[in-house]
């Protein structure tokens, strides 16, 4: 009995030992595993956590570096930086060793938004043909899963870094393939995508708290956000109604209504997305962003503050990766006819009105899809027109990169003419005569115009209009609009005042 009794208490001893060291060993981020990609040209940044003042010793490409953990057991250092590579090895060593390997060093984008940025490569045009064809083992894909938070999150849960292939590439976004596929074949370096998506959300839930906070003129978020949660004891009980009836439908035999889709409460929080799923991925240096979002905020409650909405995001995550004016490269929405409750146009203002900001471009798609298509499945044009935006502002290419953007309107007898950029080789009409604009006296009242082409202008004018004041084009949620510069590349659908 004595003896059992040792051996009980020497087992429980080891184990205890064994717990102890299991739990001292250097912990790293989700961002870190075999086949990750480092950013070239950037201090490597390496952090994590340990016991409360352990040693942690790095070693990356010959050099090494250590530091100590902080009280709380925080650590983090940086190496020196490199350029593209790899593959390498990444180890990490405190009271246990930890080895990361088949590490690239390359350029990293982080791709997010809602649906058309999540839409998966299983959805796309030639789903088949595209995802048989995507075998590039210089792209690493890494997919951070669904989360939400009430305060900024210092790991996130994801799918964990792979290389790009038919398997891992099926519900990987399928925008941000098609761009990365594009640059590879260009810049032949490695490049690593984070794909941080969720569907049917709003730009606010996507930005820190404290941005929000700090502009008065977005406090009607948080009203939206009270209102929301007023109600959403309705919803529930909707939702349970609505179950009830499915299966009282299955049990009838009966054809099965299909779920109706509800917002989810915590993925509408403003900043709980930003909190969850982009917070943790901060640290990590990057190249810059992709972004395809604005769809739920075009109700008429909520579109007119989408400019605002979509600067700050964007201050905001280049203040918080602390890299500086990264690059920032959006879509623009697409055509979707969507109801009267919703305003497309006053969207797509705010998104071509947020290239005033330094390193942002923009990829029109007002010529992708059709108007029943909420998720057009052209997504290989909206991939490769983002990356045209890189390749020229990111990468230094000399190439056309952008269709017709407004510049300004002047006044002539009658008429206005209408003053673009990225026109230099000229603008013409597509399928037919030149259509989508719209003119207005100083009554607002815009009724359509005749639209001529001259050079890289186009003079505007109609019959009822005497003494013209204002210019819009493709102002519609699903406009009829057809002008091009004859690099291929659409017109910005614009007004030339509020």
């Amino acid at each position: 009995m004595i003896r059992f009794q040792r051996k009980y208490l020497m087992a429980m001893l080891i184990g205890l030992l064994l717990g102890a060291t299991a739990q001292a060993d250097p912990q790293l981020p989700s961002l870190f595993s075999d086949g990750m990609v480092i950013q070239r040209q950037l201090p490597v940044h390496v952090w994590g956590k340990a016991d409360p003042k352990e040693t942690i010793l790095v070693t990356f490409r010959g050099e090494s570096k250590s530091t100590a953990a902080d009280t709380l057991g925080r650590w983090q250092l940086f190496l020196s930086p490199g350029e593209a590579g790899g593959p390498f090895e990444l180890t990490i060593r405190g009271k246990s060793t930890r080895v990361i390997r088949n590490v690239l060093v390359g350029d990293i984008w982080v791709a997010s938004g809602q649906s058309n940025m999540e839409w998966p490569m299983r959805n796309v045009a030639n789903a088949a043909a595209e995802i048989a064809a995507a075998k590039y083992p210089n792209i690493r894909l890494l997919i951070v899963k669904r989360a939400f938070a009430d305060y900024p999150m210092d790991d996130a849960s994801v799918v964990p870094w792979t290389d790009c292939n038919p398997d891992s590439v099926k519900e990987f976004s399928a925008v941000a393939y098609f761009f990365a596929r594009e640059i590879q074949s260009k810049e032949k370096i490695p490049l690593g995508l984070i794909d941080s998506t969720w569907g049917g959300t709003p730009g606010e839930a996507w930005v820190s708290l404290k941005s929000l906070s700090a502009d008065a003129a977005l406090m009607p978020i948080f009203a939206a956000r009270a209102s929301m949660m007023e109600h959403h004891s309705d919803v529930l009980l909707q939702q349970q109604k609505a179950n009830q009836e499915r299966e009282a439908a299955r049990a009838a035999g009966r054809p099965i209504p299909p779920p109706e889709w509800h917002r989810e409460p915590g993925a509408w929080a403003p900043a709980g997305l930003y909190n969850a799923m982009i917070s943790p991925l901060t640290p990590f240096p990057i190249r810059g962003a992709i972004w395809y979002q604005g769809e739920s905020n075009s109700p008429l409650t909520r579109a007119t503050s989408y400019e605002r909405v979509f600067k700050t995001l964007i201050r905001d995550w280049r203040e918080n990766w602390g890299e500086g004016d990264f690059p920032f490269f959006f879509v623009q929405l697409a055509n979707f006819r969507s109801t009267p409750a919703e305003d497309w146009a006053e969207i797509r203002e705010a998104q071509r009105k947020t290239l005033e900001l330094q390193n942002t471009e923009m990829a029109v798609t007002i010529d992708i899809g059709g108007p029943e298509e909420l998720h057009p499945a052209n997504k290989q044009d909206v991939g490769l027109r983002l990356a045209l935006a890189a390749r020229a502002i990111a990468y230094g290419e000399h190439l056309e990169y952008s269709g017709p953007l407004f510049r300004q309107v002047t006044h002539e007898e009658h008429a206005l003419r209408v003053w673009f950029d990225h026109a230099s080789s000229g603008l013409v009409a597509k399928q037919g005569e030149l259509r989508g604009f719209e003119i207005a006296g100083a009554d607002h009242n815009f009724v359509t115009a005749q639209a001529h082409i001259e050079g890289a202008t186009v003079l505007v004018s109609a019959p009822t209009v005497d003494t013209p004041v204002y210019v819009r084009y493709g102002w519609e949620n699903s406009p009829e609009c057809n002008l091009y510069n004859r690099d291929g590349l659409p017109a910005s659908p614009f007004r030339s005042s509020r």
